[in-house]
């Protein structure tokens, strides 16, 4: 099998990640062909045409995070791909950080929508509501009149929210899990919006009688998830409500450093860690390269390398499990070129 990978490495500390990362998987010998397209500081403009040639040409991306400098990338493999599903696992490795007395069992999925609801990006000050005479449900006036402000507009969408949702269920279907799907939306009070999203997501459990299913208000979800982590199995939430719940599964257990992530189209996906670029300790060798590990699996399962996969997430449980070469975010003292060799030396 061969298959070509675009890599943007990112900014910051990201890119310290991805190239051990990606050295590791190249000794792996899985016939995999690493491309790397210009942008960002290294291009002539942020995202050349170029760039978006060889992405095109990829069988997929991987991304390392980025501040801005590569952020037009970021933005065609999201919107100009239309890789609606942000799938964020939350699985507990016995020897990581946890806060959590008793994090063991904690193994759920985040399905966040992940083009609509907020992030359509339209925003204005409230002058420009006067020639609507928009009147909002709550305050009972017209809302150009509330003050000086800005407004923002929430999109959710009836197709939208019909393929994320139909995502989660086939998600759910295929985990070795409780076969289970959440859904988490603010339907009390956004009973237009969020309302549509779970009655969409309502309807389409009708399709899928063996997934349990079940929905929340998202705060009430929030305070499950925290008390209870280990009931959940796939949980699918708009777009906003998915971006801040899953960086705080990633608290669960213990650091944004183990928070994988992979965005899923129709015909087209890309993996990145959750974590950001981590400019306080870029220049250190010391980002945890776990979310970019992870990341990098979900992507082997995406192109069909399940096995290779599974022997590389086996390989870091027992790293974990060992203890010897965590990273500082996990209360070791071991560098990211240290996790990453012993990490070579499980496999």
């Amino acid at each position: 099998m061969n298959k070509t990978i675009a890599v943007i490495e990112g900014d910051d500390a990201a890119p310290e990640a991805v190239r051990p990362v990606v050295r590791l998987l190249d000794s792996l010998q899985l016939g995999l062909t690493w491309v790397y397209p210009e942008v960002g500081d290294a291009a002539a403009s942020t995202f050349p045409d170029s760039a978006r040639a060889v992405i095109d040409a990829a069988d997929t991306t991987l991304f390392g995070s980025t501040s801005g400098k590569s952020g037009a990338a970021l933005g065609y493999l999201r919107w100009g791909k239309e890789t609606f599903a942000n799938v964020r696992p939350c699985r507990y490795l016995p020897g990581c950080a946890s806060p959590l007395r008793h994090p063991e069992g904690i193994d759920f999925v985040i399905v966040r929508e992940n083009l609509e609801d907020l992030y359509v990006g339209a925003e204005g000050p409230l002058t420009d509501l006067a020639a609507l005479n928009l009147v909002g449900r709550t305050i009972r006036k017209p809302v150009h009149e509330l003050g000086d402000g800005r407004y923002a507009i929430k999109a959710i969408t009836r197709e939208g929210t019909e393929r994320v949702v139909s995502f989660a269920f086939d998600l759910a279907a295929k985990r070795d899990g409780k076969r289970k799907l959440t859904c988490a939306t603010k339907h009390n009070m956004l009973r237009a919006t969020d309302g549509l999203f779970l009655e969409v997501a309502r309807e389409i459990s009708a399709d899928y009688p063996d997934i349990e299913f079940e929905s929340f208000i998202v705060d009430d979800f929030a305070c499950r998830m925290i008390r209870e982590p280990e009931r959940f199995d796939v949980v699918v939430m708009p777009n906003q409500y998915g971006d801040i719940l899953s960086d705080a599964a990633g608290g669960l257990l213990g650091s944004l450093g183990l928070a994988a992530s992979g965005c899923f189209g129709a015909d087209y996906a890309y993996f990145e860690p959750a974590h950001g670029t981590a400019p306080d300790i870029a220049g250190r060798n010391i980002i945890n390269p776990t979310a970019t590990i992870l990341s990098t699996t979900m992507m082997l399962d995406y192109l069909g390398l399940e096995t290779a996969a599974a022997r590389i997430e086996d390989a870091l449980a027992r790293v974990y499990a060992d203890g010897s070469a965590l990273t500082p975010d996990q209360g070791g003292t071991a560098t990211t070129t240290e996790f990453c060799a012993a990490l070579a030396r499980a496999l």
